[in-house]
């Protein structure tokens, strides 16, 4: 008996460890949020500088050439904030989206260009994309966007015109733009995290988040191919809610409005290609269900939801790509073990 619970205690981890691991996993969550929303934001701040510069010397354009532009905006649209909010926050994004994913809609259904199919990470998935199941998503999605999102933004528009001026004569100053963006990112991480959750509840999976993981290997387009129900919750509500919150300028709103739609495509295209955001992460998700529901990755790690994917040879491979050579090739998987 003395054995026994020796070994017993031996093997049960205490209150102290447990709190330890937490700990340690609450120190590893900051630390991941830093470094993936300081990178983000650097790039950001670099890209910012290098197309302004050029716009300014390509337009001649003389001080703050954002503010010129916004004003000529508003002018043009002659004091209707409605409809410049609507383009703002709804044509804006979608098109983005839109021309982002039927270039790699061609790749998916023809495999041309073939340096960039050579990045598929699940190899023998969608090789070519069924046009079948292609199409299905293609109809959801436009269902979504347009009987979902668009009235969303309306509602939206009315709620933060209440607050404010959210298509106010002056701009917001980009140091206040990046800090808005790092908020609603934390925000975004937070929400989606636990619906994304949620919707994997037995009790709730079967009936709304199932349509989602029927792409056991996702292309761009699935991001938004879900039940209506999980599409405002999970997918507009958390982009949706910083901005709220905040009161953002109707710029702010449109660059994180894109930049979530370009992001959620990235990680759910299949591909990882050089320089951009590795999908590696949510692709795992789709591949085994029970695993890395976050966006950031940060309270999975608080979490240990991506405690087994960090076991993988897919956690290896979930960096920026900086050479041309595909990282299925440079950390390939483990061979099969043969019976």
């Amino acid at each position: 008996m003395e054995n026994q619970v020796s070994h017993g205690s031996r093997s049960t981890p205490s209150i102290h460890q447990r709190q330890e691991a937490a700990g340690g996993g609450l120190l590893d969550s900051v630390k991941k949020a830093a470094f993936v929303i300081g990178s983000a934001l650097f790039f950001l701040v670099a890209f910012r500088n290098s197309v302004t510069w050029h716009l300014q010397r390509f337009w001649g354009a003389s001080g703050d050439f954002w503010q010129t532009q916004w004003t000529r905006m508003r002018v043009l649209f002659d004091g209707n904030e409605a409809a410049l909010f609507f383009i703002g926050t709804m044509i804006v994004p979608t098109v983005s989206f839109w021309v982002f994913n039927a270039f790699l809609m061609v790749v998916d259904s023809t495999g041309r260009p073939s340096f960039i199919a050579r990045y598929r990470i699940q190899q023998e998935k969608n090789n070519p994309v069924d046009p079948v199941r292609l199409r299905q998503a293609l109809r959801t999605v436009i269902f979504n966007q347009v009987f979902l999102s668009g009235p969303l933004v309306v509602l939206t528009y009315m709620v933060m015109s209440w607050r404010g001026s959210p298509c106010a004569h002056e701009l917001p100053t980009f140091h206040w733009v990046l800090a808005e963006l790092a908020i609603c990112g934390l925000l975004e991480e937070i929400l989606f995290y636990y619906s994304h959750r949620l919707f994997h509840h037995p009790a709730i999976y079967k009936h709304i988040h199932k349509i989602h993981h029927e792409w056991t290997a996702p292309i761009g387009v699935v991001s938004l191919y879900s039940h209506p129900v999980e599409h405002v919750l999970s997918n507009m509500l958390p982009a949706l809610i910083g901005p709220v919150l905040l009161g953002s300028h109707l710029a702010t709103t449109t660059l994180w409005f894109t930049i979530a739609l370009l992001v959620t495509t990235v990680s759910h295209c299949g591909y990882h290609l050089p320089l951009l955001p590795s999908p590696e992460f949510h692709d795992f998700h789709h591949l085994k269900f029970n695993q890395c529901y976050g966006v950031l990755g940060v309270l999975d790690r608080l979490h240990g939801t991506d405690d087994k994917f960090r076991k993988t040879k897919a956690y290896e491979r979930h960096t920026l790509l900086l050479s041309l050579t595909p990282l299925t090739e440079s950390i390939p998987d483990e061979p099969k073990k043969t019976q």
